[in-house]
């Protein structure tokens, strides 16, 4: 920047949530930009409401505001919730909306500065999550010769607004002035092929995760989700690298096209059953990872009764799983990584909670007489091993929830 006269676009999640991001990592690349003796400094935030309070998003952006007068650099240059800016699905025309805003700055006007927009967006109803793109008076845009940094450590709310400035093959919608092609730093590695970025924290590579290790033995094994939780079953699953193993097959389901889950509860969540019981029926894999997303994704927009048919609907479908399983003489697992329906309302039992809980999640075993020990996450896949009969690599630390 310094070189080329440029300026600098830092765009993220403005949110201490941690699931995605974290606004302290913000602030240390301003601080970082300061000491460079960057003079053009740009953020552009993305408002949470989904991991953290709806309505937290103005506090955030008056903290951020501080930490800029205290640093003594850094200018906000757009606000826009997460619906617009980190889409994973496909939904190019909400992305696009969050394009416009930072590239063209065509957006809402926002003359009463940042944190005065989204309070007028509470006002008329609208949370964190779904503001709309809002452009702040005199703010830069951005350009070629620019550089950009993306905070966001988690890749799949990530990858799509990337592409749409680094890709020179995008066609999710047009680009009025082409490919902008500015100087891209990626916090963490969003997408191994995507093109023409830099990489600030290089993937830690893990060898014998469970794909693996199965895939090494001969073994089949097939993931299964739909659209929402389909990389939660293939990369993340496989230790953050796209790698499709031997014997891996994979099945995506689409979700439903809604603007939000609790206008379909169900999701498609009866099409990935169907799908995976008539795939069980016929025996022809030895592990089957299968996600459903209601529970997660519709227990994120706050909607009480959609939560309980989400709820609901999960627990028919699980049912059905569980009785094709038992017909084959197979094992079935239950689990989760975190909470959220059974925690719908904050503490004063009225305002809806929106993020993920921190309750104990359960892990059921129907299958197999075993007695179980509490554990973490960590032991499950040891415990698979064990009772498929199979040793456990070297590379796994965590051990088997079974007692013996």
């Amino acid at each position: 920047c310094l070189s080329r006269g440029s300026a600098l676009h830092l765009f993220g999640l403005l949110s201490d949530g941690g699931v995605h991001s974290h606004n302290t990592h913000l602030y240390a690349l301003l601080k970082l930009a300061k000491d460079k003796g960057l003079k053009d400094v740009f953020v552009h935030c993305f408002l949470d409401g989904r991991d953290v309070s709806p309505t937290s998003g103005a506090g955030f952006i008056e903290e951020l505001e501080q930490e800029m007068d205290r640093i003594g650099t850094g200018k906000i240059a757009t606000v826009m919730g997460r619906y617009y800016a980190m889409d994973r699905d496909n939904r190019w025309e909400r992305v696009e909306k969050a394009y416009a805003a930072m590239v063209y700055g065509e957006g809402e006007p926002a003359p009463d500065g940042p944190a005065a927009a989204v309070h007028a967006s509470y006002e008329n109803g609208v949370t964190d999550e779904f503001v709309l793109p809002h452009v702040m008076e005199n703010a830069a845009q951005i350009r070629h010769d620019d550089a950009v940094v993306c905070f966001n450590f988690r890749p799949d709310r990530a990858r799509e607004i990337t592409r749409t400035l680094v890709d020179p093959e995008f066609d999710g919608f047009e680009r009025k002035t082409g490919a902008v092609l500015p100087l891209y730093v990626c916090m963490t590695q969003y997408d191994a092929s995507m093109p023409n970025v830099l990489v600030a924290m290089k993937p830690q590579s893990l060898s014998m995760t469970m794909g693996e290790y199965i895939s090494s033995l001969g073994l089949k094994q097939l993931r299964i989700a739909e659209t929402e939780k389909y990389a939660h079953v293939t990369f993340f699953y496989n230790g953050g690298v796209e790698t499709v193993y031997p014997g891996e097959d994979r099945i995506l389901i689409p979700s439903p096209k809604v603007a939000t889950y609790d206008m379909q509860p169900d999701m498609s969540a009866p099409e990935v059953t169907d799908v995976v019981c008539e795939t069980i029926g016929k025996g022809v894999y030895d592990m089957i990872i299968l996600n459903y997303a209601n529970c997660d994704m519709v227990g994120h927009t706050g909607d009480f009764a959609a939560a309980v048919a989400a709820v609901e609907t999960v627990d028919a479908c699980v049912g059905r799983v569980v009785e094709a399983i038992g017909q084959i003489g197979g094992i079935a697992l239950i689990t989760a990584d975190h909470g959220n329906a059974e925690k719908m309302l904050e503490d004063d039992g009225v305002s809806p909670f929106t993020s993920h809980s921190t309750s104990l999640v359960p892990f059921i075993v129907v299958g197999a007489d075993v007695k179980l020990r509490p554990g973490r996450l960590a032991d499950i896949s040891p415990t698979m091993l064990d009772l498929m009969g199979l040793s456990q690599p070297a590379e796994m630390d965590g051990t088997s929830l079974i007692v013996r």
